[in-house]
């Protein structure tokens, strides 16, 4: 077991080492590793995807990052940034990432429902205004058929 934990601690920051990597200097087949790797994700470690460059992970791992340092004070978050290659400055830009995220949702899910409102109201008017439309039409059209009905029975009276 402590093997396999000194083996996953290898893929994790500040070493970085990609699975390929790791196979081949300890002869462990790839598709283990990935088991492992996943394993660890599960329980909520951080292992990046072999990417030395913190700037270059995956939103996933920065979230889980900024999930572990949450309840840091500042000497506790620069002593893990320490252990795991990062910079302070960079776990708090990803924390202030991850507080924004939600904001901006919101503000356009309430914008996007304001112009669905508006465009409702404006479908009901353009509906209403058809159906008086279609109505006087229908109405003129019977008013036409009356008229030649009326001249064929009494004749064509627009000569007079």
């Amino acid at each position: 077991m402590t093997f396999k934990l000194s083996i996953v601690k290898q893929m994790m920051p500040p070493h970085n080492k990609s699975v390929s990597v790791l196979s081949k200097e300890n002869g462990i087949a790839e598709q283990t590793l990935f088991k492992w790797k996943r394993a660890a994700k599960a329980k909520g470690l951080v292992i990046t995807d072999g990417e030395t460059q913190s700037e270059k992970w995956s939103t996933h791992d920065k979230f889980m990052i900024v999930v572990e340092t949450a309840s840091l004070n500042a000497a506790e978050l620069s002593d893990y940034c320490r252990q795991k290659g990062l910079y302070v400055e960079q776990v708090e830009s990803w924390r202030d990432a991850c507080m924004q995220a939600n904001g901006g949702v919101a503000a356009e899910a309430s914008r996007l429902n304001k112009e669905s409102k508006e465009k409702d109201k404006e479908i009901k008017k353009l509906q209403r205004e058809l159906k008086r439309k279609e109505e006087a039409l229908a109405e003129t059209a019977a008013l036409i058929v009356l008229r030649k009905k009326a001249q064929a029975i009494w004749g064509d009276n627009e000569e007079e």
